[in-house]
């Protein structure tokens, strides 16, 4: 049979038009390519801020997909708004993507940075469902005014105040060459695993009523005592810090310091601050040096403090809870060790006196020796819970419970019964006893004998 040229033009029109790649499939996994899952606009706004950025959608499949919905999940009453393909829309349905092509999405944001009823982030997110996929594209913008510091370094002397919050996107660097001074009253905010990493000197002079904050930029009350948000600060090699007066909480490890000094000047002083909701630990030493004086540390997902390789470790009146309401720890709080590996292990000196070492477990002071290298221990006039009966003597109160004002609250001043009150050693002639000792983490004078741990009333 014969077919006319009508019939033949009309079968190649069919075999044109379901050619490879105009295919429809429904296979589940033939999901679609994003070039971004999240879009954070750091734009420094200076009255209404308004920026685009685009998203591109790729579909690396050989047949083309249905996209039964794209969507703007908060709608008309988003701070964002989308456009599809050059259609300004809050949603589109049955949108057919050929076989290896693509779409735009681009997004828009109007934000009043001085509208002071703003979150601090504020967020949205666009939907796509395809074959019954649902992908989410996570949109976030600063909604107040701040100084946005993304992936950078500091190469001079520097000093930051409480004028604006910093935002750290990525991480930033403090060079060996300069020094970071930051004010009473500082706010620092961290981007999802951003990092502050000091090869030069880190000096936060908190006040009392003033203290500087390190913390996440997720501000919503979901987000107050989630760990792990950011990754921490990291004192390298060439770097120093003097740390007063702070709060730093919800990192991944909020101090990591990993080399002892290399002249006379100690390698970290912290003091006077909060340490809490950590990840993993509020201190991590790999053969390092920490003077901690009148800290309070809390709520960490395996350490307080975890110190190994040796180094050396002055830690006098500070109140070391290990309570976890986000974790089930099982090891001690406080974990010392001379050894890290096989070729890392150094001599340890350890002076603990006048804290509280009290939490969940039994054992939450663990100090080991692996190596032949010297352990070098004082340990006078600590509360502490273990079952190891070295830590008898010296006026250690061992397993007696400190009587918390209410821990489940996170208050951890104390009781006035409570076993700790005046049982510390005179330390008025301590190096560090004034400007550091001789007052409390509230600014209460200390009167001898001190009360145990961080609050002296």
């Amino acid at each position: 049979m014969r077919l006319n040229i009508g019939s033949v033009l009309f079968i190649l029109f069919i075999a044109s038009a379901c050619r490879k790649g105009e295919n429809i499939t429904i296979d589940q996994n033939a999901r679609l390519s994003i070039s971004s899952k999240e879009i954070l606009f750091d734009t420094i706004f200076t009255s209404i801020g308004s920026t685009t950025r685009r998203i591109k959608i790729v579909n690396k499949n050989n047949d083309a997909v249905k996209v039964s919905e794209i969507r703007l999940s908060g709608g008309s009453t988003s701070a964002f708004s989308i456009n599809i393909n050059g259609e300004q829309t809050l949603h589109k349905n049955d949108l057919i993507i050929n076989g290896q092509d693509s779409i735009n999405i681009f997004v828009k944001v109007s934000i009043n940075p001085n509208a002071n009823n703003l979150p601090f982030l504020v967020q949205d997110s666009i939907i796509l469902n395809t074959n019954g996929n649902k992908q989410v594209i996570r949109l976030l913008a600063y909604g107040q005014n701040a100084v946005f510091v993304n992936e950078s370094s500091i190469h001079t002397n520097t000093i930051w105040t409480k004028t604006l919050p910093y935002v750290i996107n990525g991480s930033l660097t403090v060079k060996s060459s300069a020094a970071l001074t930051i004010q009473p009253g500082t706010k620092i905010y961290f981007h999802k695993d951003a990092s502050l990493n000091i090869e030069g000197n880190l000096i936060v002079t908190g006040s009392l009523t003033e203290p500087v904050l390190f913390c996440s930029d997720r501000l919503e009350t979901i987000y107050s005592d989630e760990p792990g948000q950011w990754k921490g600060i990291f004192l390298k090699q060439t770097g120093y810090g003097r740390i007063k007066n702070a709060i730093i909480k919800n990192a991944s490890v909020g101090i990591t310091s990993d080399s002892l000094s290399v002249n006379s000047s100690a390698k970290l002083i912290l003091s006077n601050s909060i340490l809490k909701n950590m990840q993993v630990a509020a201190y991590i030493g790999y053969h390092s040096e920490l003077l901690a004086f009148n800290n309070l540390m809390y709520n960490c997902g395996n350490y307080l403090i975890y110190a190994v390789g040796g180094g050396n470790y002055n830690l006098k009146q500070n109140t070391f809870a290990g309570y976890n309401s986000n974790f089930p720890r099982k090891t001690a709080s406080l974990s010392f060790s001379d050894y890290s590996s096989v070729n890392a292990y150094n001599k340890l000196e350890i002076d603990l006196t006048n804290n509280i070492i009290w939490g969940s477990l039994t054992n939450e002071l663990d100090i080991q020796k692996k190596t032949s290298a010297t352990v070098q221990l004082n340990l006078w006039h600590n509360l502490i819970r273990s079952t190891n009966n070295a830590y008898h003597g010296n006026g250690n109160i061992l397993n007696t419970d400190p009587s918390f004002t209410n821990k489940e609250m996170e208050n951890f001043e104390l009781q006035a019964n409570s076993s700790a009150r005046k049982k510390g050693a005179d330390l008025s002639a301590d190096p560090y006893f004034t400007g550091y000792l001789d007052q409390d983490i509230k600014g209460n004078k200390r009167i001898s004998p001190s009360t145990l741990g961080s609050y002296e009333k």
